[in-house]
């Protein structure tokens, strides 16, 4: 059952998100109860809200309606936490808001294959914000599935460096085994920044003229984890690079959190 600020929802409450579609959101994997990285995710849910809205959130609210959403679910599964004000409509998207909570519940993928993704150039609107405008990257991701490819991996328009995916964060492994992050404007990911607190990296620009030293990368997100990219565009990839097994270890590591 899905939620609203703790009821059941109705198709009146979805209007708002499919008529105006103006909000954000954060998904988060949750295990037998417990997630990883909690406290980044309550933190995403509050800078976002206070950009959208200007408004305030509770954390307490938050985890209230993350319990509900993954309550009498057997094993893993996600919870997507959704901010939107369904008064808000098209034409007086600047009034007051009152953030509203909408918790949602789907399975984990049950397998993740490696990716061979296309490189686009594309950047999401306000993209250090994980907000619900989804268009522009399905779009993008759409062309590049009738191209023959499994997903789009992003370059900044102008600066031609690479940033991130549709719904992840990529990481690269270099010719001397270095995890480098793409210094771009991406979403600050939670599995990003948890695997970027347990190994070595570095954070710098990356370009498609940086692709002759690139032997595997890797997409993150809370569903998945650390997926292997096996090729860009032409370029094969390993996708059983052995620093790819040790960030999978490492983030496996990582304690969770009770929600």
């Amino acid at each position: 059952m899905d939620h609203l600020n703790g009821a059941p929802i109705s198709l009146t409450d979805l209007k708002a998100l499919a008529l105006t579609n103006f909000g954000h959101f954060t998904s988060l994997r949750v295990d037998e109860g417990r997630t990883k990285g909690l406290s980044l995710h309550l933190d995403r849910l509050v800078h976002d809200c206070r950009t959208v809205f200007d408004a305030e959130l509770d954390r307490a609210r938050i985890r209230s309606a993350i319990r509900q959403a993954a309550s009498g679910q057997m094993g893993s599964c996600v919870v997507r936490v959704t901010v939107f004000d369904p008064q808000l409509g098209v034409a007086r998207p600047g009034a007051d808001a009152e953030p509203h909570l909408l918790a949602t519940c789907r399975p984990v993928p049950r397998s993740c294959p490696p990716l061979r993704v296309a490189t686009r150039a594309y950047q999401r609107d306000l993209p250090e914000v994980k907000h619900v405008g989804l268009f522009g990257q399905l779009a993008v991701r759409r062309a590049a599935q009738r191209a023959g490819f499994d997903d789009a991996l992003f370059t900044e328009p102008g600066t031609g460096a690479f940033s991130e995916g549709g719904t992840w964060n990529v990481g690269f492994i270099d010719d001397h085994d270095r995890v480098i992050w793409p210094q771009a404007r991406v979403l600050p990911g939670v599995t990003m920044r948890l695997l970027q607190d347990v190994h070595p990296s570095r954070t710098r620009p990356f370009t498609p003229a940086d692709l002759p030293t690139l032997r595997a990368a890797f997409a993150t997100n809370t569903a998945i984890g650390v997926r292997p990219l096996s090729a860009i565009d032409d370029l094969p990839l390993d996708p059983d690079h052995p620093v790819l097994a040790e960030l999978r270890r490492r983030y496996e590591d990582i304690p969770s959190d009770a929600v």
